[in-house]
């Protein structure tokens, strides 16, 4: 076992048992290479272990914090509310809405929606946490011509894909496109995590049952917080 292995060992062991509990700061590098005798190099080492396996967070203006390990996101697999897959994965979830209006549809969104450009669109932008965490920032386009009523919902309680289907038109199928990205500064203050941090973004085009383009999103998450899960066959 390596030396810095052996650090992260202790202090997983300690995270574990209460020494260092969830939401407590632990000492910075500095202070850990003097209490194991090492270089911060070597505790540096061991502390990324810890934050990719999510025992650990490094977050802006706090240092490096002890969490949940990482949220399992199935989501990838099948059409499920951020309410659903957080208290699936035992967290609590919040939505804060940003931004809920009517505009029109630039280039990508109307290319995106099968729209004409300059289309009236929803326009709504929120960020969900976990747990009282920032946990993702999503960017929602819903074309206003096939949801009249869409703007009587407070998004903040209530789920997107649900009211779409009480308004009539329910979401069947998506189609998701990944991509890793590092934090910006205005994308790392919102979801507090340091810029050049990494995130992971999903381009989402939903559809309902006549094959309709009816959402088009754009969600950014953590990448510390969050692992994806996929399903595959050889064909």
């Amino acid at each position: 076992m390596t030396l810095y292995d052996s650090i992260k060992e202790d202090l997983l062991g300690k995270i574990k048992d209460g020494t260092y509990p969830e939401g407590q700061t632990i000492p910075s590098e500095l202070e850990l290479a003097e209490i194991y005798g090492v270089s911060r190099p070597t505790i540096r080492q061991a502390l990324q272990i810890l934050v990719s396996d999510g025992y650990l967070e490094k977050r802006r203006r706090r240092g490096t914090v002890v969490t949940k390990p990482k949220v399992r996101q199935s989501f990838t697999m099948s059409i499920s509310s951020f309410e659903d897959a957080m208290r699936l994965a035992g967290r609590m979830p919040k939505t804060n809405v940003l931004v809920f209006k009517c505009e029109r549809a630039n280039e990508t969104v109307a290319e995106r929606l099968e729209l004409a450009k300059g289309a009236e669109v929803y326009k709504l932008v929120r960020l969900r946490y976990a747990d009282g965490i920032p946990n993702v920032f999503v960017e929602s386009y819903i074309p206003c011509s096939l949801y009249p009523g869409l703007g009587s919902y407070d998004f903040n309680t209530s789920s997107l894909y649900n009211a779409m289907e009480q308004c009539g038109r329910r979401v069947v199928r998506a189609h998701r496109k990944l991509e890793a990205i590092k934090a910006d500064g205005p994308t790392s203050a919102l979801l507090d995590v340091e810029a050049g941090d990494p995130l992971i973004l999903f381009y989402t085009v939903a559809r309902d049952e006549e094959d309709a383009a009816v959402e088009y999103s754009v969600a950014t998450y953590r990448g510390a917080s969050n692992s994806f899960e996929l399903d595959v066959s050889r064909v």
